[in-house]
């Protein structure tokens, strides 16, 4: 019998045992769902933190953005109010205009006519750069050109001087030549003397030695040379008869 209830008693703590073992077991299983559990409701505490950090900086961009919204909002009220007298001065303009039904016409026509505003003004810049290039080739040609003017006015100045200084010799060489020929007419003129003073000799002599000569009375040098000989004659008998010649 108490062998009986020994094992019994055995049978239980075994049974006890094995019923300890799942206990803890199941403990342990509960420790780390429980700290799984933790762990994610930490990072989801964590990124709801981090979400609500990020929606309070979207709200404040919000709200930023809203209120520039509002304030473009009110400045666009302002200058629909503003506007509103040019609004209601085209409404006018449209009713009485024949050949404007609507607002818009009329806006397209202004815009066409501000297109073609921008043309023109375009064409004038394009104009004024075109005129500008133009002064400026002018500037350019009227230097090159009055450059050329006073190299040539150089030039001219140094030829009036070259000009200048051959009048003078021209005038002294004149003077020269006029002295020249004074003196050549002078010359001319006692040359001529001499001659018909030779000739008168020389007519002299033929008439005292009464013979015919073959000498030219244009030929002054045979004539002297006649004279010369006569002379001579004359002064060897002069000699001999020892009469002074």
């Amino acid at each position: 019998m108490r062998l009986e209830r020994l094992q019994q008693r055995r049978e239980e703590l075994g049974q006890k045992e094995e019923m300890l073992k799942e206990a803890l077991l199941k403990f342990d299983k509960f420790l780390k769902e429980n700290d799984s559990k933790q762990s994610r409701a930490v990072r989801k505490a964590r990124a709801e933190r981090n979400m609500a950090r990020q929606k309070d900086r979207e709200i404040k961009q919000l709200s930023q953005e809203i209120a520039a919204l509002q304030a473009w909002r009110e400045r666009l009220e302002g200058k629909v109010k503003e506007n509103a007298i040019y609004w209601a001065y085209l409404v006018s303009a449209t009713d009485k205009s024949e050949k404007f039904q609507e607002i818009r016409e009329l806006i397209g026509r202004f815009d066409t006519m501000l297109s073609t505003r921008e043309q023109l003004l375009q064409r004038e810049s394009e104009g004024q750069g075109r005129l500008e290039e133009e002064k400026q080739r002018l500037r350019r040609f009227v230097k090159e050109r009055s450059d050329l003017i006073l190299q040539h006015n150089n030039q001219l100045a140094a030829l009036q001087t070259q000009l200048d200084q051959a009048r003078a010799l021209a005038l002294k060489w004149e003077s020269k030549w006029n002295h020249i020929q004074a003196t050549a007419a002078k010359k001319t003129l006692l040359l001529g003397q001499i001659k018909v003073v030779i000739l008168n000799l020389f007519q002299m002599v033929n008439k005292h030695t009464q013979q015919d000569s073959d000498v030219s009375i244009e030929d002054p040098e045979g004539q002297l040379d006649r004279i010369q000989l006569f002379t001579q004659d004359l002064s060897d008998i002069l000699s001999e008869l020892n009469l002074p010649a």
